[in-house]
């Protein structure tokens, strides 16, 4: 897509400080990071969202993410944690709707989050989740 900005940074008409790159996957690291070392890993494809991924591409950036982590991690770069992100719409926090996957290292008092606390969410019953589960199975 023309004025899609990860796709201008696959044809390397936008700058980026390339951390990894293959047939299918190019990595970078984030302008806006959370911390330093924040990167970001896409399909050199333009899929907008998860349900245009073809499933071997997902599992490809996976990898690479996990591969980049473990970088980070013997390197310099403080590391006391990892967060991988990816917002799939605009609902979600998608901002830049090339799907991609964000590796970001996480810091004590870093004032970044995201976080789920069970004490702020009801649990719903069995059934209510056996109901879920059977409507997820259906579609799979």
């Amino acid at each position: 897509m023309d004025d899609c900005i990860f796709c201008s940074i696959i044809r390397r008409e936008a700058q980026a400080s390339v951390v990894y790159e293959d047939d299918e996957v190019l990595a970078f690291m984030d302008i806006f990071p959370v911390n330093p070392g924040h990167t970001l890993v896409i399909p050199k494809g333009h899929y907008p969202s998860l349900r245009d991924l073809p499933p071997a591409i997902g599992g490809r950036i996976f990898q690479v993410a996990m591969q980049i982590e473990r970088a980070i991690r013997n390197s310099d770069i403080p590391d006391e944690g990892t967060n991988l992100l990816l917002a799939d719409g605009a609902v979600a926090g998608q901002e830049v709707f090339h799907l991609h996957l964000h590796v970001i290292p996480r810091l004590s008092g870093d004032r970044a989050g995201f976080r789920f606390s069970s004490a702020n969410r009801a649990m719903p019953n069995r059934f209510a989740l056996d109901g879920q589960a059977a409507k997820i199975k259906a579609g799979m």
